[in-house]
This record gives structure tokens, C-alpha cells and sequence, in this order.
């Protein structure tokens, strides 16, 4: 079964979780490090011959458009993952349309394609923000993988379809695939990347995402950030929980993605969604 293998493309000071102490002013004055450390994961990427979508940030393809261009020639399907990386339900709908219309025309006028699918920051389309689901039709998305079925203190619809389905929107429909949970006594527990497979033991994450892909009959969505795959990254001075979120295992990260690619197939988000011939009433 193929599965969707997806990088967010962003650098270690972008994150959500240090929002409070690294302002966007700031974001030219830190070393970055996205150029190498995407560089990287298209290495192993291609060492294990797998396409994979990666939803770029807008303010990095601004910065190093050949980064993008790089990407793309590699074979992999080029994602919006906004501009200035702010969470959905605090922007209004006027404000997210100006992030998505900007960074959507950059990238597409760095790579000269249409770009149809999006993932939020921190995966921000929430209760209070699904108004964005019809803003992302309305502009031309068909793919969405942005509503996490998790209960978490910044995102997450618990309630929210757990595989592969179509949604529909005010201005037409979209496919959403959500990040992939293991049902646990009636609890999701998220298996699908990020930080959680940095610290959840592989076993245990290739368990459950094997499970996913048998119970259930449906690929898994897999996620990653370049900057995880870092563990010399500056250390940014936040609180004690966001600093173990992000630096939890980051040495052990590569060598784990690595491993988890040769045990599963995989392919772009679009590919796997266009596979499943998904129908307004159809769920997977």
C-alpha cells in the first residue's frame, strides 16, 4: 500500500512553539539552516527512490527560491504551508486569504505549476477555523491535510474523521487526509511523525502505522520537519515543555526515518489521495 511520506519545510526558529520569544522581525537575524537540512532529507529521499510532498513556507521559498526549484527537480509535489507560519485560528479570514494568496502565486511563480495542496502551521484548522476549508476551495486547493484527530493544548479536532475523505466546501470539495492515529481505548494517539515519532520508540510507531494500514484498509499520512533531522540546530531559550517538544531525540531522528522508508511504500500526498478515487460521500 502506498502511504503519504510529507515534509513541512521550515526552519528551526520558525516553529509555533516559540512564537513567544522569536518574533517574524527577528527571523533574519538566526542562522538558517533549511537549505542544508532539506538537503539532507532529499538525499535519503532519494536513496530510497520515494516522492513525497513538501509544503513549503512561503517566507523560505521568498529566501531561497532555488531551494524550491531543487525540490521540485527531484520529483517531489511542491505543498503551500503559508507564508508567515501563523496559526489559522487566531489570523481572520481576510488575513488568511492575503497569507494563502501570497504564498500560493510564489510558489507557483517559482516553479511554474499549479499548487493544490496545503497543510496550516501546526496543523491550526481547528473548530474556530474551519471557515478556511471553503477559502482553500475557493482558491484552488484540492488537497488539504491540515485537521489533526487529537486532542493537544494548540490544535486538533478529536471528533474529526480519522482516513482519507472528501470534505465539502462553499466553493466545491476538498480531499482531506489527516495526520494518522492509532486507536487506543477509545483514545486517538498520534503516530504519524513529528514529534511523537521522534519520541516514541520505532517499534512501537511502525506498529501502529502498520495497524493503520491493515484495520482500517487505508494509508497513513506521515509527517517531518527538515530542522529534525538536526541536532546541532542553536538552542532557542523557551519554556521547559516547548524546548522537550522540539529537541527530543533530534539525533536519532535521520537514522529512524531512514529505517521506517524501507519498511513501508510510499508516495506524494496527491498521488495516494488520487488513488483512492474519493467521492463527496465516500469515506475510506
Amino acid at each position: 500500500m502506498q502511504n503519504a511520506f510529507t515534509v513541512d519545510v521550515e526552519d528551526y526558529y520558525h516553529v509555533s512553539a516559540f512564537e513567544s520569544v522569536v518574533s517574524r522581525a527577528q527571523w533574519e537575524h538566526y542562522p538558517s539552516r533549511v537549505v542544508k537540512n532539506t538537503h539532507r532529507l532529499l538525499d535519503l529521499l532519494e536513496k530510497k527512490q520515494v516522492r513525497a510532498t513538501f509544503f513549503i513556507l512561503g517566507w523560505v521559498a521568498d529566501k531561497y527560491p532555488d531551494l524550491i526549484r531543487d525540490v521540485q527537480r527531484a520529483g517531489h509535489e511542491i505543498g503551500c504551508h503559508s507564508y508567515w507560519h501563523r496559526l489559522i485560528y487566531l489570523m481572520t479570514p481576510e488575513q488568511f486569504r492575503e497569507d494563502l494568496i501570497l504564498s500560493k502565486d510564489l510558489l507557483e511563480q517559482i516553479t511554474g505549476t499549479p499548487v493544490c495542496s496545503y497543510r496550516a502551521p501546526s496543523f491550526s484548522i481547528t473548530q474556530q477555523s474551519l471557515w478556511a476549508l471553503d477559502i482553500l476551495a475557493e482558491q484552488g486547493f484540492r488537497y488539504d491535510s491540515s485537521i489533526f484527530p487529537i486532542v493537544h493544548d494548540r490544535y486538533g479536532i478529536p471528533s474529526a474523521e480519522r482516513l482519507p475523505h472528501s470534505l465539502p466546501t462553499q466553493a466545491g470539495n476538498l480531499l482531506e487526509f489527516p495526520p494518522s492515529v492509532y486507536r487506543i481505548l477509545k483514545q486517538n494517539v498520534p503516530v504519524s511523525g513529528g514529534g511523537y515519532f521522534r519520541l516514541f520508540p520505532l517499534q512501537f510507531s511502525s506498529y501502529c502505522l502498520n495497524q493503520v494500514n491493515h484495520s482500517t484498509g487505508s494509508p497513513f499520512m506521515f509527517y517531518i520537519h527538515p530542522w529534525e533531522l538536526d541536532p546541532d540546530q542553536p538552542r532557542i531559550p523557551a519554556s521547559r515543555m516547548s524546548r522537550f517538544r522540539h529537541y527530543v531525540n533530534l539525533g536519532r531522528t535521520e537514522e529512524k526515518v531512514g529505517r521506517m522508508l524501507d519498511q513501508f511504500q510510499f508516495s506524494s500526498m496527491s498521488e495516494v489521495l488520487d488513488q483512492l478515487s474519493l467521492t463527496p460521500d465516500e469515506n475510506h
